[in-house]
C-alpha cells in the first residue's frame, strides 16, 4: 500500500521540521506515489500525477496571480500535496493567495516551520514506496500462487469464491448474466442482508470496463469468462480503506484487490473450461463404447471392461437403450444444428446424473444422442426411465422425443436394445398423438402406431414395392402432370374419411371438379375409390411412402 500524505507527516524526518496544515486537510488521505523537489514555478508539466512537491519557495512567483497559477497547476495534474519550508522564501507564513488556492482546489498544503533537509525526507518516503511496493509484489504472488493450485487441483466455484473472499477480507459474490448468485462468501457478514433482492441490486452495479469499480454500490466487479464467451461477474465489496489502509487512483481499491479479483476470474474460467474438456473427452469415450457395440468395431467383452474402468459396470446389470431427439429440426446453419445437438448431449448427460443412474451417454448420430442404461434390475426399469425422462425434458428446454428399447440383461444384446429405440425414437417423431408429451413419457415400440411401424420397416425391400404396385401410376402422372397434383388430391380424400364433400373444401376445388379428379385417379390406379379395402390398401401406402421419403 502506498503512504499517504497524513502517513508522510508523521514520518520523524518530516516532523522534524514542524509540520501544520494550513490548506486542503480534506486530501490528507491521498496515495503518495512519489515525492519531487522543486524550485521553478512551472514544474507542473514534469509531473505525471501522485507526487508530493517539496519546495523552499524562493523560485515562485511574487505576484499573487502566479501563486494561484502555480497551485492550479499542481492540482489539475493529479499532485497529492504541496510542502513549503519557511525560512528562506517566506518568513512565517504562506502566502494567503497560496493558502486560498490550496483550499479550493483541495491540494493539502503543509508548512514547515523548521529548516528542514529534504534528503532524508525523500529517503524515508521512497523507503515506504518501495517497500509498499515489494509488499504489492508479495501479495500479487501469494494470489497468483494460491489461485493456480486451485486451478490445478479442479476447485469447485464455491472454494475459489471463499478463497477470495479470505484473501480481500471482504464479501465476494459470483453471479450469471441473469444476475443469479451462483456461489458467494459473505466474509462473515449476514448472508441474508448479503443477498436479499440481489437481481434488482445487481443490475445497478455498472462499472465501467470489464473490470472496474462502481463508486455509488462500493462494488468492484470483473467480468468472468473464456474463449469470447462470457458467462459471469465476479463481485468483491470494497468500502474504502481501513485505519492506515490506502486507494487506489481516484479513490478506487488498491490494484491488489483488482488483481485478486482479475485472477480469481480467471480461475472460474479456466475451471469452467477443464470440466467442460473433462466431459468432452469423456462423453468421447462414451461414443467410442457406444458405436463399437452399435457397429460391432471391438470385442463386446473389451467395451464391458472399458465401461466398467469408466464407472459403468454393464454385466449382471439390466441394459435398457434409449435414444433422445428432438421433434422437429428446424432449418438452421450446419453449426448451428452441431451446437443444438451438443447441448442435447450435455442435457442427457446431465440427466444420467440427475436421476442417479448409471449409463453411458453420448451422440450418436447427426440428430440423436443415445445412453445404454445399467440397472441393478428390470424391476426399477420403468421408475428409472420416468425419472430420466423428466430430467431430460427440464434440462433440454425444447421439445423432444424419448424412446426406449426393450431391457436386455447382457452386453452382447446391448446392440438390440439400441436399435430399437433409435428406430423407435424416429418413427415417434411422426406421431402426432403425443406431440408435448408429459415430463415422464418414454416411448416403446407398442406406441409408435400404424405410421410408426411403418417407419421401422422404411428400408424393406418388399415394403418399397407396396408401394410401387399401389402408387407407382398416380407417381408417374404426377410426374408428367405437375399442375394437378393428383396424389394431394387423393390424400385430402382418404384422410377426409372419404367425404367428397370435406376433401373438396380442403383441396379449395369444386365440387364437379374434385369428382373429375377422383375419377381420374381411380382410372389411373385401376381400383374402385368407394371400396373401404381398396382405400385401406391406399391409405396405407401413402403413409409407407413418407416414411420411404422421410428416410
Amino acid at each position: 500500500m502506498f503512504p499517504t500524505v497524513r502517513e508522510v507527516l508523521a514520518l520523524d524526518p518530516v516532523r522534524l521540521g514542524a509540520p501544520r496544515v494550513v490548506a486542503g486537510e480534506a486530501g490528507l488521505d491521498r496515495t503518495v506515489r512519489w515525492v519531487h523537489s522543486a524550485e521553478v514555478p512551472d514544474i507542473a508539466h514534469l509531473l505525471r500525477g501522485g507526487e508530493l512537491v517539496l519546495s523552499t519557495g524562493i523560485g515562485l512567483p511574487a505576484d499573487d496571480d502566479g501563486l494561484r497559477r502555480f497551485v492550479s497547476d499542481l492540482a489539475e495534474v493529479g499532485a497529492c500535496g504541496l510542502v513549503l519550508e519557511l525560512g528562506r522564501r517566506y518568513a512565517t507564513s504562506v502566502p494567503r493567495a497560496m493558502v486560498a488556492a490550496a483550499q479550493r482546489h483541495g491540494l493539502p498544503l503543509i508548512e514547515l516551520h523548521r529548516a528542514t533537509p529534504f534528503v532524508p525526507v525523500t529517503e524515508a518516503v521512497h523507503g515506504l514506496i518501495i517497500d509498499a511496493q515489494l509488499a504489492e509484489l508479495r501479495a500479487t504472488e501469494e494470489i497468483h500462487q494460491r489461485f493456480t493450485e486451485l486451478s490445478v487441483e479442479g476447485a469447485e466455484p464455491a472454494e475459489v469464491v471463499a478463497q477470495a473472499a479470505v484473501l480481500a477480507g471482504a464479501p465476494v459474490v459470483l453471479e450469471n448474466l441473469a444476475r443469479q448468485v451462483l456461489a458467494y462468501d459473505a466474509a462473515g457478514e449476514r448472508a441474508e442482508l448479503l443477498l436479499d433482492g440481489w437481481e434488482s441490486y445487481s443490475r445497478r452495479i455498472r462499472p465501467a470496463g470489464r473490470t472496474g469499480y462502481d463508486p455509488d454500490s462500493g462494488w468492484l466487479v470483473t467480468v468472468v469468462g473464456a474463449r469470447g464467451q462470457d458467462w459471469g461477474r465476479l463481485l468483491l465489496r470494497w468500502e474504502g480503506p481501513g485505519p492506515g489502509g490506502s486507494r487506489g487512483a481516484n479513490g478506487a481499491p488498491p490494484t491488489r484487490l483488482s488483481i485478486l479479483l482479475e485472477r480469481a476470474a480467471s480461475a472460474l474460467a479456466l475451471g469452467r473450461l477443464i470440466r467442460r474438456d473433462a466431459e468432452d473427452l469423456a462423453r468421447q469415450i462414451h461414443r467410442t463404447l457406444l458405436t463399437a457395440l452399435l457397429d460391432h468395431t471391438g470385442p463386446v467383452d473389451e467395451v464391458a471392461l472399458r465401461a466398467r474402468a469408466l464407472g459403468v459396470p454393464l454385466e449382471r446389470r439390466h441394459l435398457v437403450g434409449v435414444v433422445v431427439r428432438h421433434r422437429a429440426d428446424p432449418p438452421e446453419a450446419p453449426t448451428s444444428a452441431q451446437a443444438r445437438l451438443r447441448d442435447l448431449a450435455e442435457a442427457v448427460g446431465q440427466a444420467v446424473r440427475e436421476a442417479r443412474l448409471s449409463g453411458l451417454a453420448s451422440v450418436l448420430d447427426d440428430h440423436a444422442v443415445g445412453a445404454l442404461l445399467a440397472l441393478k434390475s428390470a424391476d426399477e426399469a420403468e421408475m428409472a426411465l420416468f425419472r430420466f425422462a423428466a430430467a431430460v425434458r427440464s434440462l433440454a428446454r425444447a421439445e423432444v422425443v424419448v424412446a426406449a428399447g426393450s431391457g436386455v440383461d447382457s452386453p452382447r444384446e446391448a446392440r438390440r436394445s439400441l436399435l430399437e429405440a433409435r428406430q423407435v425414437a424416429h418413427a415417434a417423431r411422426r406421431d402426432r398423438r403425443m406431440s408435448g408429451a408429459g415430463a415422464g413419457m418414454v416411448y416403446r415400440l407398442p406406441d409408435v402406431g400404424l405410421a410408426g411401424l411403418l417407419h421401422l420397416l422404411r428400408d424393406e425391400p418388399r415394403l418399397q414395392t407396396f408401394v410401387e404396385r399401389e402408387l407407382g401410376g398416380l407417381l408417374t402422372y404426377d410426374a408428367q402432370h405437375p399442375r394437378e397434383h393428383l396424389l394431394g388430391t387423393l390424400r385430402a380424400y382418404l384422410e377426409c374419411g372419404r367425404n367428397k364433400s370435406a376433401a373438396a373444401e380442403a383441396t379449395h376445388l369444386s365440387r364437379p371438379a374434385f369428382y373429375e379428379r377422383l375419377a381420374r385417379i381411380s382410372r389411373i390406379v385401376g381400383a374402385d375409390l368407394d371400396a373401404v379395402d381398396v382405400c385401406l390398401s391406399l391409405h396405407v401406402a401413402l403413409l409407407a411412402l413418407d416414411a420411404v421419403r422421410d428416410a
